[in-house]
């Protein structure tokens, strides 16, 4: 047998996978896709009247059985070069991209592209990369999954119909700059119901009532009044009458009732890709984006088996060693007679996959090593063992006493639980509980401490978080695990909603969008017809749907919606809301509210003017309520402004630091608003104040996300994910005497961004020639050097080799350190600045 080209999609895979199949095999990488639809990027030319043209445009022929035309993606031409060179030197072609339609797909297209004699080409597949998992992937190669690839295909051609004939639509009758998405404007719409559901919420108030009895033992304990329902105490003069009462008659208070009964918490099922976004950021703060892009490292480097799956089975040899380690570990009472198993709630499931898990579940969290996020692999590891390790426990068993003490016609119960034996929760131990009561005796007779009401209101739906609207989605049928990451990013992207203090908000302009979407395009924004969308797709990837059939249906109905929206009476647009009791500063005229991609604004009603126009706009800054505590959340929502039309809750915009404007929050369906004369705190809208002038600056939104400007002297800085201003940028420092190597007739700048320092052309971006800087040019230019930055001069400008010293960056320290350069590339050489000093790392560095 001569040599085998295998073809993985991740570089990160190449070492460890060429190491378990030895020499006969050449490992290379695709660097993921490596073809695409063209996307407008070619010029198709088609007839004006073509039914399908817009669709051929993208590449894509209806009239030939959805037959696409696919390019080489821009910066893969070298890539496909050296595959194919590969390929024409070796017997066989093992396709081993990922298990997934996107991997079967990438399979399909290197295939294509590398052409020639197909029984040369052999798909194998691995839910995990370890010696063994490969090795018998190996050993029974199958063929190519065309139902899959068509699956993806499918999926693919959908959602560029959608958001390339659905957008120009938005852009016409809403504003420009604006996308559709076949899931993400369903996603788009759960967050803006959610963001109804709460402003339209009228808050009831109600009272709990809490007494401290006091246990013969002298220990206080503290006792809720029993309440048939929660709206049971309407104010504070029903509260103090119950009050009152319990204390007249304090000495009659008698134990009435003790409840003791056994109950179990069984452990819960091995994550799957949903629940594992969930339990990363609820218990470790991760983004959705965030985990997955950690659990793909993990996966390449062999710790992890795949995780993109939606199956919680696993493996008869996962469940061996398991419960072979909580034998070991933990006892045999740790360990069920049978090994656990759980069905899913996703009737969509792959139930031929895994669940997701640890490749070795000996394998402990100190001893996972990646090469970026190391702490945060060792965290989200830690998770993921754990929780398939507890998977197979025994459940937690425990004595739960309720205690009910009467006392003037009311009653009070404390309840406790004793944990009797702690199963599962020995690996996964639960946060807070119930704790222990002290042993009451039915008929004794407790004293009475104290008593108190307390005023609450009711509260509307919560927002949602990532981890909750992931959960929603998963349980509509909504998306698959490899889109939830991709769903969450692009709303945000594309400035529909934002993530503040974890919680989902929705902008006016992803309210405009939901609205004008379900007016004239009903079936595309109903959850039901999603989710039908979604298991037609898995049942083309089974073959039991036809793909071309679907695809023809779908075009039908969708074009003949866009042909109705786009007309006169179509699509409803996007008018603005006339504030009439504020006048333009420059003309007088009144102002209206606009609502565009970019957020809110004033605009001047002259705007349209043909033959007087004024094109005056005034900022609109939000003002943010953050509550520190519970009840001041409760306080503030109940007392917040409403509209006076339509009763909903009012959004607060400073105008500026003596006017704010209230807006009804379901402008502009509805036009409410009012203004209000005063001095107003300028942080409480995120209206920074400048560094350089001390004007107020004002919160935007651009194509790179929100940033803040300055009202005087027009400063631009950028706003973060905790709502900080980021640093100001400092100017770059000239190097004239330092002529570029490739851009003719610039020189290098040196600039200093989030990733520390390097040279760029000064001309930016009519050329864009960067690489890093060396240390002796740092000493050569040390007068023109900040004093933050004078510590690099003192760095060696060498390697002990006599290659030059270059500065480089750590994305895990967030610190600056030197490296060396070999004929272009990096050595292993560094040199670390600690307490004063240039120091190489030790070994447990």
């Amino acid at each position: 047998m001569g040599k085998s080209l295998v073809i993985v999609e991740s570089p990160a895979k190449v070492k460890t996978i060429s190491k378990y199949l030895g020499s006969d095999y050449v490992v290379e990488s695709s660097v993921g896709h490596i073809r695409d639809l063209p996307l407008g990027k070619t010029k198709i030319k088609v007839d004006r009247n073509d039914k399908y043209g817009p669709v051929k445009k993208l590449g894509i022929d209806p009239e030939k059985n959805w037959k696409p035309t696919y390019v080489i993606l821009e910066g893969k031409e070298d890539v496909v070069r050296k595959l194919k060179k590969l390929a024409a030197s070796s017997d066989y072609v093992y396709l081993a991209t990922d298990l997934d339609r996107e991997g079967e797909a990438i399979a399909w297209h290197l295939q294509q592209i590398i052409g020639g004699d197909k029984s040369r080409f052999r798909r194998v597949t691995f839910n995990e990369i370890t010696r063994s998992a490969v090795q018998k992937a190996f050993e029974s190669p199958k063929d190519l999954d065309l139902n899959m690839v068509n699956a993806q295909q499918t999926r693919r051609f959908l959602d560029k119909i959608v958001g390339f004939l659905v957008s120009p639509v938005l852009w016409q009758k809403v504003a420009k700059k604006l996308s559709a998405g076949r899931v993400q404007s369903i996603a788009v719409e759960l967050i803006v119901d959610r963001e109804r559901e709460i402003s339209s919420f009228v808050s009831d108030e109600y009272w709990d009532i809490k007494a401290d009895f006091l246990h013969e033992s002298g220990t206080p304990v503290t006792f809720d009044y029993v309440k048939k329902s929660k709206l049971e105490i309407r104010s504070r003069q029903e509260a103090d009458k119950i009050c009152d009462a319990v204390r007249e008659h304090a000495g009659e208070a008698v134990v009435e009732n003790i409840d003791e009964k056994p109950t179990e918490s069984r452990p819960a099922a091995p994550f799957i890709t949903s629940t594992l976004q969930q339990a990363a950021s609820n218990r470790l703060g991760f983004s959705v984006k965030h985990t997955m892009a950690v659990a793909q490292m993990l996966y390449e480097a062999g710790y992890i088996t795949y995780m993109r799956t939606d199956s919680t089975n696993l493996s008869g040899f996962a469940l061996e060693t398991i419960r072979a380690h909580i034998l070991n570990n933990y006892g045999g009472d740790y360990l069920p007679e049978k090994p656990n198993f759980y069905g899913s709630s996703n009737k969509e499931a792959q139930e031929a996959h895994e669940a997701i898990r640890s490749t070795n579940v000996d394998l402990v969290p100190s001893q996972i090593r990646l090469p970026r996020f190391s702490a945060d692999g060792q965290k989200l590891y830690a998770l993921i063992r754990d929780r398939s390790i507890a998977s197979q426990m025994t459940p937690a068993r425990y004595m739960s006493t309720s205690v009910t003490v009467a006392v003037a016609g009311s009653r009070f119960r404390a309840n406790g639980r004793v944990t009797v034996f702690d199963g599962w929760t020995r690996i996964m131990p639960v946060g807070g509980g119930e704790g222990v009561l002290p042993r009451f005796v039915r008929g004794q007779h407790p004293s009475l401490e104290g008593i108190a009401g307390r005023q609450h209101f009711t509260m509307p739906p919560v927002r949602y978080t990532e981890a909750s609207l992931v959960r929603e989605l998963e349980s509509r049928g909504i998306g698959r695990p490899s889109t939830y990451a991709e769903i969450i990013s692009k709303i945000q992207e594309r400035g529909y909603v934002r993530l503040q203090q974890r919680k989902f908000y929705a902008e006016k302009i992803g309210a405009v969008v939901v609205d004008r979407l379900k007016h004239s395009f009903p079936d595309l924004m109903q959850y039901n017809f999603t989710r039908d969308l979604e298991s037609d797709l898995d049942k083309i990837a089974e073959g039991s749907v036809d793909w071309v059939k679907k695809l023809d249906s779908f075009y039908d109905n969708l074009s003949e919606e866009i042909a109705r929206a786009k007309k006169p009476d179509g699509m409803p647009e996007n008018h603005p809301v006339l504030i009439d009791d504020f006048r333009c500063p420059s003309c007088g005229r009144p102002m209206e509210v606009r609502i565009g991609s970019t957020g809110l604004f004033l605009g001047c009603t002259g705007y349209s003017d043909k033959e007087n126009s004024c094109t005056k706009t005034v900022n609109l800054s939000l003002c943010q309520h953050s509550p520190v505590s519970e009840s001041e959340e409760e306080r503030e929502f109940s007392s917040r402004r409403r509209c006076e039309k339509c009763g909903r809750i009012m959004d607060e915009y400073l105008i500026d630091v003596h006017t704010k404007l209230y807006l009804c929050s379901d402008a502009p369906t509805c036009s409410g608003h009012c203004l209000e004369i005063g001095d107003f705190d300028v942080t409480q809208a995120n209206m920074y104040i400048c560094d350089k002038c001390g004007a107020p600056m004002v919160r935007k939104v651009g194509r790179f996300g929100p940033y803040a400007e300055c009202t005087g002297c027009g400063e631009k800085r950028t706003i973060l994910k905790n709502q900080q201003l980021a640093p100001p940028k400092e100017p770059a420092i000239d190097f004239p005497e330092m002529p570029c190597e490739k851009s003719e007739g610039s020189h290098f700048v040196l600039r200093n961004s989030a990733k520390g320092i390097f040279l760029a052309a000064h001309d930016y971006p009519t050329h864009r020639e960067t690489r890093p800087v060396r240390v002796s040019e740092l000493i050569r230019f040390q007068d023109r050097l900040p004093e933050k930055l004078l510590y690099l001069t003192k760095a060696p400008e060498s390697d002990p080799e006599g290659n030059e010293a270059v500065v480089r960056y750590s994305l895990k320290t967030k610190k600056q350190y030197v490296g060396s350069l070999k004929n272009g590339k990096p050595t292993k050489w560094q040199v670390f600045y600690r307490n004063g000093v240039w120091e190489t790392p030790s070994r447990g560095d």
